[in-house]
């Protein structure tokens, strides 16, 4: 399970941007003495004792004003309470009680989220008696905290992590999670039906634990999987609130959290959207593997350089990552929506984890598989040979990707890497000689503790 998303609300210039900032460790969200300057949901990962979350920053809720910019921040501060596992209620202890906190409640009362009050701006025992005006919003007991002073903070967090759902963090299955993720209106729906049409399986519709979000177990080839489907971010009440392509981002961020593929989907119409690179850089800052998805390319008026010419934008429009795989399809005809699967499961490495040796500077760390060279053996023979003896899986070596030469304390080693690919008949592989394996995307490869001779093949693939 990914980790719990915790939301930060509460009507303009109450702190909530100061507390963020204070919980995080990062000036990261803009603190001004103005009220309504945080305009775009902002987030950051958290630690408290044991537990990991992340934590959501909203623009202040003005329940009464019906401007395009309140309408805009009331919108979003609403689709980041649909999607928290718990909502931070921030009040003014200062400025007391006010008809908008009383609006504000019964919105997170009608949520049905556990909800932590807390009463801010209390640096002094003078503001002290300001606490007792906010239980008569009925939504628990108020913690006084100054965000500014770091006063309090450990009891908001103490009362958080208790309502966090039980086995927060842990795997959720063999099974692996496919999240298809985009703006409003790019044909993610179209997507999701075709990839649980007639030629899939689909078992039963379980409801996911985020909101608007129905993760369909589905059968492509021999693996199971779980679509995770953001679909529902546009709404049909919403279709004509424009806010709503500014901050879809906060449903498909609780997706790719719990995913372990994503299918970004862009418009080829379109093109390549500010919304869309930020979604993009969420997969990216998470480490998932992922698939650029470019939909509706049956309404795009060809030649025969086409399709190059739109590769090289995304390529600069997303140079960050240069290692996603693109396809282009039409969701709503049927083209090329069969290999969107095969593509998603291409482009990762086999990692493999030692296990306890005689010296404790590689003991648990991670490599690649391989071996020694024999006698009149080529190093690519060698390769084949002994991922057949140890693994009992039949690859084909092709390219080289680099030579490495490490000095260890105790010994040295010269090693060449090559790409591999599985051949046709490989049916999974036998772990006989390691720890762990891993299939991990280039991001993913970042997260492990390689051994040092394998650092430069990882830096080689990135």
């Amino acid at each position: 399970m990914a980790k719990p998303l915790v939301a930060v609300v509460g009507r303009p210039n109450v702190g909530k941007s100061t507390f963020f900032n204070k919980i995080t460790g990062k000036r990261i969200a803009i603190v001004e003495d103005t009220p309504g300057v945080t305009r775009d949901r902002i987030y950051a990962d958290g630690e408290w004792l044991t537990h990991s979350f992340t934590l959501i920053d909203t623009g202040g809720i003005e329940p009464m004003r019906e401007d395009i910019i309140s309408k805009q921040m009331r919108r979003q501060a609403e689709l980041a309470i649909e999607t928290a596992d718990v909502i931070i209620f921030i009040v003014d202890g200062r400025e007391g009680l006010t008809a908008a906190d009383v609006e504000v409640a019964e919105m997170l009362r009608r949520s049905k989220k556990p909800v932590v009050l807390a009463v801010n701006k209390i640096d002094h025992p003078k503001y002290a008696d300001a606490l007792y005006d906010f239980y008569e919003l009925g939504i628990g007991e108020p913690i006084t905290i100054s965000a500014e002073q770091g006063l309090g903070l450990g009891d908001v967090l103490d009362e958080v992590v208790a309502h966090f759902p039980e086995h927060a963090g842990e795997d959720e299955g063999e099974a692996t999670r496919v999240a298809v993720v985009g703006k409003p209106n790019v044909g993610k729906s179209s997507l999701v039906n075709a990839l649980l049409g007639d030629e899939r399986t689909i078992v039963s519709n379980i409801p996911g634990t985020t909101r608007d979000a129905i993760d369909s177990p589905f059968r492509f080839g021999d693996k199971d999987y779980i679509l995770v489907d953001t679909a529902g971010i546009r709404r049909k009440r919403s279709i004509e609130d424009e806010s709503i392509e500014r901050y879809s981002v906060i449903r498909s961020l609780a997706a790719i959290r719990r995913c372990d593929i994503a299918l970004i989907v862009v418009d080829a119409e379109q093109g390549l959207s500010e919304q869309d690179v930020r979604i993009a850089g969420y997969v990216h800052e998470e480490g998932k593997a992922s698939v650029l998805v470019v939909n509706k390319w049956d309404l795009i008026e060809k030649d025969t350089h086409t399709m190059n010419e739109f590769k090289k934008k995304l390529a600069v429009d997303l140079a960050f990552m240069d290692y996603v795989p693109m396809i282009f399809i039409s969701a709503l005809t049927g083209q090329r929506v069969n290999k969107v699967m095969e593509v998603a499961n291409e482009g990762k490495f086999l990692c493999m984890q030692k296990g306890k040796t005689k010296f404790e500077y590689i003991s648990y760390k991670w490599e690649f598989p391989g071996g020694k060279i024999e006698p009149g053996e080529t190093p690519q023979q060698a390769l084949a040979r002994e991922l057949m003896e140890e693994m009992e899986y039949p690859v084909e070596v092709g390219e080289e990707l680099v030579t490495v030469n490490h000095e260890y304390p105790d010994f040295s080693i010269t090693m060449t890497a090559y790409l591999c690919t599985p051949k046709a008949e490989a049916d999974g592989f036998k772990r006989r000689e390691h720890a762990d394996s891993k299939w991990c995307s280039p991001v993913e490869l970042k997260n492990l503790d390689w051994a040092a001779a394998d650092v430069e093949v990882v830096e080689s693939i990135l």
